[in-house]
């Protein structure tokens, strides 16, 4: 069989988080209109069974957060998960909106994935806002940089042209053992994912300076036969952001409990008891221990260590 890491890298709103769920088959990076939604690497891991005429594969995809200019702490570990990524992939796939004219900003990307030396693909995204005529001279423009081994173009929400990039990313993946069980889609736990779905709901239900100020924090997770008790906190960094949360009667911070009670429990397939609370934690996008404490790779080694010093005490 075949099997990589599969890294997917673009500046922000270019359909990065779209097409991991589309190839996935199902959501597992939370998507909003608004740049810069993707904060950390998500994994997708994509099976295929061997048929006939076809090897068996695992496509191991990595969603990275929207390449752009660093300015706080906060951007730097975005920046920094965006290397790591590439570093440990086998193959980028660089995904440029077509329906959008080139920018200066492009060139940055550019130049990220020069840098990194591993194979890459373009992917011409939302193909299905091009007019066919206009299409060609854009791919002809991008065949001329010899960066691109592949040039494809798609449409991730509209699942165009995703079997034949899915067939070409196989054939270019390297033979080898798979990573992960078969039955597995992600690698992120339970409570990642549900700290990204109350944080895909804040960013839905707010707007300006507010959804960018925010960020969620697992506080409990305790699983019942019959119900599992969530409490999570929403830090801002002033009190104006704190009341425009709550909202009037504390309406809005029930809204965005509600919708995502009903996400989380789709996603666990139970009930769930969530509680959400509004902290205000002033700067806490250039604080990078807190931004460390975030990282559910950190959260899970924490919390490792605290059962191992439960278990001692035992």
């Amino acid at each position: 069989m075949r099997s990589g890491f599969v890294c997917i890298v673009g500046r922000p709103n270019a359909g990065k988080s779209t097409l991991l769920n589309a190839l996935v088959g199902q959501k597992i990076a939370i998507v909003t209109h608004k740049p810069q939604t993707t904060r950390t690497r998500v994994t997708g891991i994509v099976n295929i069974p061997k048929q006939k005429g076809r090897e068996a594969a695992q496509v191991v995809l990595v969603d990275t957060p929207g390449v752009h200019k660093s300015e706080t702490s906060l951007d730097k570990k975005m920046m920094q998960e965006i290397r790591d990524g590439i570093s440990g992939s086998d193959l980028v796939l660089l995904i440029v909106d077509a329906s959008r004219r080139p920018q200066p900003e492009d060139n940055f990307v550019l130049d990220l994935v020069r840098k990194a030396e591993k194979p890459v693909f373009l992917l011409l995204n939302k193909v299905d806002l091009v007019e066919k005529l206009k299409l060609l001279p854009i791919i002809e423009q991008f065949s001329k940089d010899t960066l691109f081994r592949e040039i494809i173009p798609i449409s991730a929400l509209k699942s165009q042209g995703l079997d034949d990039l899915l067939q070409t990313v196989i054939s270019a993946l390297p033979k080898g053992q798979p990573y992960f069980d078969k039955e597995q889609i992600t690698d992120q736990p339970a409570r990642f994912l549900a700290a990204e779905i109350i944080r895909e709901q804040v960013l839905l239900a707010t707007s300006e300076e507010v959804p960018y100020a925010t960020t969620v924090l697992i506080e409990r997770w305790e699983e019942g036969s019959k119900l599992t008790k969530i409490s999570a906190t929403i830090f801002c960094e002033r009190e104006g952001q704190k009341a425009i949360l709550i909202g009037k009667g504390g309406q809005m911070l029930k809204k965005i409990g509600t919708a995502a009670r009903q996400e989380i429990e789709s996603m666990i397939e139970g009930k769930v008891f969530l509680e959400l609370f509004v902290k205000v934690r002033e700067g806490w996008r250039e604080q990078r221990a807190f931004i460390e404490e975030l990282d559910w790779r950190r959260q899970l080694e924490n919390l490792a260590r605290a059962q191992s010093l439960e278990g001692e005490r035992e």
